[in-house]
């Protein structure tokens, strides 16, 4: 597997058609996620399916519709790029220089932090899923800030390329055309959604969680949207309701953090929602899980929708 990544990655580097690199792209992010699975990384692999190989390759794509297909060679600058990854590389070097080598058995990490997690969460927070316990617990904090992250970049993105409140679908998304398409659509979209609330709620007990049902379904909106046209998926999906959603994802995370605080406790400390801690561990984990994928999947939803429905007039 690893030799087949490496061969793609040369022939990422190689080919000046955009639409293989995008297939090879998600190629890639496949390969990487079965090897992560032979790693028994289960949570890491599904990340990796559903953000490189599905919702990635699914932006990339519609993309290329207002870029076009190749490759333009007289506006490549290999000397001043080779410079930017020479120093890049370098850098990254030098912050390893003082980390224990791979795999290390005796690095703090293995010798403190991960013993703990795997002998007492089950005990202390009452989920199998120790991915979970982490995530949504141990460090619910860093979680938080990550799923802000997430929203600030839905409203970066909306300042920048979503100023004009008028949108011009592009028709080279559109499928409609093709009724073998539309039947399997039809046919697939269905059990993704139900599949993404799947792993909502099913986080606890095996892979998955909030970051990856809220991938999950909002590549079924998106397939929705390149299948039947963009301009009927915002019209069954208006965009309004994907910002008032993605920031109400933001204040369910947080709010359950003011509840703890409002109850003498510190913030994200779950154990104040109800009068047995490991019910209330499930309590707060349930909630700030439904708030991350909410942002998650209005937040690549919304991604989705101002760059393929931003087409200049003069491309009409």
């Amino acid at each position: 597997m690893l030799t087949f990544l490496v061969l793609i990655a040369i022939a990422l580097v190689r080919t000046r058609d955009l639409f293989a690199c995008v297939m090879l792209t998600g190629i890639y992010s496949l390969v990487s996620a079965s090897f992560f699975v032979l790693m028994d990384a289960v949570d890491v692999a599904f990340t990796e399916a559903a953000v490189g190989a599905g919702i990635a390759t699914l932006l990339m794509l519609a993309t290329l519709t207002l870029t076009g297909r190749f490759e333009k060679r007289q506006m490549q600058q290999p000397r001043m790029a080779l410079a930017v990854v020479t120093v890049t590389g370098t850098l990254l070097l030098f912050g390893i220089v003082d980390m224990p080598p791979f795999g290390d058995p005796n690095a703090p990490a293995q010798e403190h932090v991960a013993p703990h997690y795997l002998e007492d969460s089950l005990e202390e927070v009452g989920v199998p899923n120790v991915v979970t316990s982490v995530l949504a617990s141990y460090r619910g904090y860093d979680t938080f800030g990550e799923t802000l992250v997430i929203f600030t970049a839905g409203v970066a993105v909306l300042a920048l390329l979503g100023l004009n409140r008028r949108h011009y679908p592009t028709r080279a998304l559109s499928m409609r055309h093709f009724p073998i398409l539309g039947v399997v659509g039809k046919l697939l979209i269905p059990p993704i959604m139900l599949f993404a609330l799947y792993v909502q709620f099913h986080g606890d007990f095996g892979p998955g969680g909030g970051f990856q049902a809220g991938v999950i379904f909002a590549a079924a909106v998106i397939l929705y949207a390149m299948v039947f046209g963009l301009d009927q998926a915002m019209a069954l999906f208006p965009t309004t309701a994907f910002r008032i959603l993605a920031a109400c994802g933001v204040l369910l995370y947080g709010g359950v953090g003011l509840v703890s605080l409002a109850q003498g406790r510190a913030f994200l400390d779950y154990r104040a929602l109800a009068e047995e801690a490991l019910v209330g561990q499930h309590i707060g984990i349930l909630l700030v899980e439904l708030g991350v994928g909410i942002t998650v999947a209005s937040v690549m939803i919304l991604i989705f929708f101002t760059f393929s429905g931003r087409i200049d007039k003069e491309t009409e």
